[in-house]
């Protein structure tokens, strides 16, 4: 961490890595913890105290109490889920109006959004996406028509802006032959989100932390889903509707790029995806139901099973590149403990060709592998490097010399205290 700095926490690969247990380890350290992308289709989980808590799109500082927590101008936000978020969180003793600040640049998923969201999915047949159905892809589609409405917009002449924009909902919907709903209960509770809202402090939030980091303050930008689900760089169409990679913590909180400092590099030591798309290293036997029981693979906000596999070099490779990434955070470690073999995927394959390099369309390409030892020693308990075993270190060093880039940190259980700096 370096003062008048933006370090950046991101996840890597497909998302749900963990990071929002990283942040939470991070915070003390910082002055800012920020949210610069996504919306409430991300879950990050926090264990601590012996309690659970799933954040979706407050930042995952807002549990140490001298952190300002901010959720940018490239996020999402629904105010309903947005309130019953916070409303947990408050009635598990967290003062949040206090301590977190939106933007009034980021852009508000309306209930309309969220039929939209589902509607498209159900035009799409067979080539479903399988999306969260949380709005977020048609709230960013109007964000780039310029139609959407910002959270500036509840303080004045709402209710018009309002129905103007839901009208427009209703004829795209009518047009897709999509009519069979009824939102009023929804809607009501979403414009009680929105009162509810008006009691934090609705910002730039762009000028505060610039005004903030020319002070020599510091700043944490959490990331949400993962840099392969990036709407640029992500194996498209199969991704989310943000820049989830580093670039876009420049957009998504306003700052220049040479204000960014550590990129940290969130990954499993084995690999996940949720939702449609390519996986090559995906599994379909009794191994990747095994990753999925003991890893508990199962989303956070959907408890949509997770599709599981080897950990995948040519991803994490290329994710490493478009970052730049300094510093690797592995997770999860023991969800292998018990494997006698750990198999890594350093290459795919496709008919004759072999590439080390992320194609540009993963479909119908298959994993190549090499085998490792596994340590077959619980690592749950371990909180010093210097008590790993032999096979696990043999491990994380050859990872180390494949990608070319230091793991830092390493989780050996969901417990904070379970984290152990290399």
């Amino acid at each position: 961490m370096e003062k008048g700095k933006v370090d950046a926490l991101l996840g890597i690969v497909f998302g749900d890595e963990g990071k929002g247990k990283v942040v939470d380890f991070f915070t003390p350290r910082y002055d800012v913890v920020a949210r610069f992308a996504g919306g409430p289709n991300a879950g990050h989980t926090i264990i601590f105290g012996g309690k659970k808590f799933v954040l979706r799109s407050i930042p995952s500082g807002i549990f140490n109490d001298g952190a300002l927590n901010v959720i940018g101008n490239g996020c999402v936000i629904a105010p309903d889920l947005f309130m019953q978020e916070a409303q947990e969180l408050e009635a598990a003793g967290y003062t949040l109006t206090d301590r977190l600040h939106i933007s009034r640049r980021a852009h508000l998923i309306l209930p309309t959004h969220r039929l939209l969201d589902r509607a498209y999915e159900a035009a799409k047949g067979k080539d479903k996406v399988g999306t969260t159905g949380k709005g977020i892809g048609p709230t960013y589609s109007d964000k780039a028509t310029r139609v959407g409405l910002r959270v500036g917009d509840i303080l004045e002449n709402f209710p018009e802006k309002y129905a103007r924009l839901k009208a427009r909902h209703e004829q795209i919907l009518r047009d897709l032959g999509f009519t069979d709903y009824d939102i009023a209960g929804e809607e009501a509770r979403w414009m009680q989100g929105v009162e509810y809202m008006k009691q934090f402090p609705l910002t730039d939030t762009e000028v505060e932390i610039n005004r903030l980091l020319a002070e020599g303050k510091s700043v944490l930008a959490e990331g949400a889903q993962g840099s392969l689900l990036d709407i640029d760089h992500g194996t498209y169409p199969f991704v989310s509707s943000s820049s989830t990679t580093v670039g876009g913590v420049c957009t998504g909180l306003g700052v220049a790029p040479q204000r960014i400092g550590h990129v940290y590099g969130i990954f499993k030591a084995y690999s996940t995806r949720v939702g449609s798309g390519p996986f090559p290293v995906e599994l379909f036997d009794e191994t990747g139901d095994r990753l999925r029981d003991i890893g508990h693979e199962y989303g956070a906000v959907t408890g949509r099973n997770r599709r599981c596999g080897w950990i995948d070099l040519v991803a994490l490779k290329y994710a490493i590149m478009i970052n730049g990434v300094t510093d690797l955070v592995m997770m999860k470690s023991d969800v292998l403990d018990t494997f006698a073999s750990i198999r890594v995927c350093t290459a795919y394959r496709k008919g004759g060709e072999v590439t080390d390099t992320m194609p540009y369309d993963t479909e119908g390409w298959e994993a190549v592998y090499e085998e490792l030892p596994g340590w077959q020693t619980p690592l749950t308990a371990l909180r010093d490097e210097a008590d790993f075993p032999a096979p696990f270190r043999a491990y994380i060093d050859y990872l180390e010399r494949e990608l070319q880039t230091p793991i830092k940190i390493v989780s050996v259980s969901p417990d904070r205290e379970a984290t152990i700096l290399r």
